[in-house]
């Protein structure tokens, strides 16, 4: 996948090889550009913005070797003129990883052999899973933003429009380029005030799986959602896959029914999601049977490691933010820890037809909101309790006396209200009855080829006998196990 790269000989070079990037004279680092005609030169033509379109790029652009930077035009000049940037293109390079609940950004080629993209920063109204929607920050109008694809080699042209009423940055988390283009609010940039839009711009050196994220007021910006994927594929794939898929792990607390996440919860999040979507809101992993898939995991948790998990399979390791393993670092497991600010890459082959789930195994983080702070119920005999609050509160069960299952039981029959705004703790009902998982849980789901991947292709049908099942004494005795 990834090729090493000594960063020394890439910085030797660097210099030479950023000379493609022009800019003047003045050291490369993410700049402020004006409206018009700067940003038109890549195509980004003045005009009514409508709104952030996921995965929305920037049209073929003229020459633009020599990239115009200026300080950003007066926000009554641009409410004079009308002057706006518009994101209302499509790229012409297709999408090569699956990012599920979300989308990637592909760029589109200028004439001097750029690839043009183009980010807006803002607030979004997500819904982290049916009953449960906050304002959250995102780029291009989603949390988690659209994955970046580019391809080694690649002389990249990002633009970064902010419409937040605070400053931000952007951070190319792992990637090799220039100390002026890496993003830090105040150490290798200027932030990016509010309205304005800055240029990023630099050669992509390396191959693999990063991210992107705010680098500025990080805790806050964070912790309500500005991260995002970001894939840079080789130019010949020497291990092609079937079925190429981005995951960005988040964590976040979000109060029963209140409407915005708060970044400055340190612990207990309660919140855990996959590519910005809590199950029952996560989509499932659908392949085909004996396809090769890969898994890109990326965390940028405000506080916690993540053990992800798989049903069924075993996958290796095969790559770092930092790079490749070579087949000699690489072994089998079932489970890869995942830390923060860091990504995972595994490679496995689906050859187990059925329902598998995939989940994170610190226990806590498979369940949703409500799950903190109540009393432990587990043995307690809560009857005497009902009865003596049944008559001013109708319907009154005490919970969790046998364990959090009740609580999933309870709702799915409709006998446990949740605070407005908010969802249960765990899970839905699936086919052999209610899942209680919540949270950093998904399934994957093999079938026989072809499939669909795009949609869910209703629960495995298993073959006679193959399904865990209650038996009887008898039976129990015809193996020689004494059963009550």
């Amino acid at each position: 996948m990834n090729n090493p790269i000594n960063r020394r000989d890439w910085l030797a070079t660097g210099a030479a090889a950023l000379g493609g990037l022009a800019l003047g004279s003045r050291r490369a680092r993410a700049l402020p550009v004006t409206w018009d005609p700067a940003a038109a030169a890549d195509g980004l033509a003045p005009g009514p913005l409508a709104g952030a379109v996921p995965g929305g790029v920037a049209p073929p652009a003229a020459d633009t070797s020599d990239v115009p930077v200026a300080t950003p035009a007066p926000a009554a000049s641009a409410q004079r003129t009308g002057a706006v940037l518009s994101t209302q293109w499509d790229g012409d390079r297709p999408a090569r990883v699956y990012t599920p609940d979300g989308a990637s950004i592909t760029g589109r080629r200028a004439d001097d052999g750029a690839w043009v993209y183009h980010y807006t920063v803002g607030e979004v109204e997500h819904e982290f899973a049916p009953g449960l929607t906050a304002t959250c920050w995102g780029y291009n109008g989603r949390v988690h933003g659209p994955t970046f694809e580019g391809v080694e080699g690649d002389r990249v042209r990002i633009y970064a429009t902010n419409r937040l009423a605070t400053p931000t940055t952007i951070h190319w988390h792992g990637v090799f380029l220039p100390s002026g283009m890496d993003g830090v609010g105040g150490l290798s940039q200027p932030v990016i005030p509010p309205g304005e839009t800055f240029l990023y711009e630099f050669p992509l050196r390396q191959n693999g799986t990063f991210m992107y994220h705010a680098h500025h007021d990080e805790m806050t910006q964070i912790a309500l959602g500005l991260t995002g994927m970001f894939v840079v594929h080789p130019k010949r794939d020497p291990n092609p896959v079937d079925r190429d898929i981005a995951i960005m792990l988040h964590e976040w607390y979000v109060e029963p029914g209140t409407s915005r996440p708060d970044p400055n919860v340190m612990s207990d999040f309660n919140l855990l999601t996959m590519n910005g979507k809590a199950f029952p809101g996560t989509s499932p992993l659908v392949v085909g049977h004996n396809d090769r898939v890969r898994l890109r995991f990326g965390n940028l948790s405000p506080m916690d490691h993540h053990p992800i998990h798989l049903h069924g399979h075993a996958w290796k390791i095969v790559a770092t933010d930092g790079g490749p393993i070579p087949p000699a670092g690489q072994w089998p497991e079932s489970t890869v820890l995942v830390p923060v600010g860091a990504t995972r890459t595994v490679e496995f082959v689906a050859d187990a037809l059925g329902d598998w789930a995939m989940h994170c195994h610190m226990t806590h983080h498979v369940m949703n909101q409500m799950g903190h702070e109540v009393p432990n119920t587990v043995g307690v005999d809560g009857q005497r309790l009902d009865r003596a609050v049944q008559p001013i509160a109708p319907g009154y069960a005490t919970m969790g006396q046998n364990g959090m299952d009740e609580h999933g039981a309870h709702v799915e029959m409709g006998h446990m209200p949740v605070p407005e705004n908010s969802i249960p703790m765990v899970g839905e009902a699936g086919p052999f009855g209610y899942i209680t998982m919540g949270g950093m849980y998904t399934n994957l789901m093999v079938r026989p080829k072809p499939v669909d991947t795009d949609r869910h292709p209703g629960w495995y049908d298993h073959p006679p006998g193959t399904v865990a099942r209650a038996v009887t004494s008898a039976q129990a005795a015809a193996d020689g196990v004494r059963i009550a």
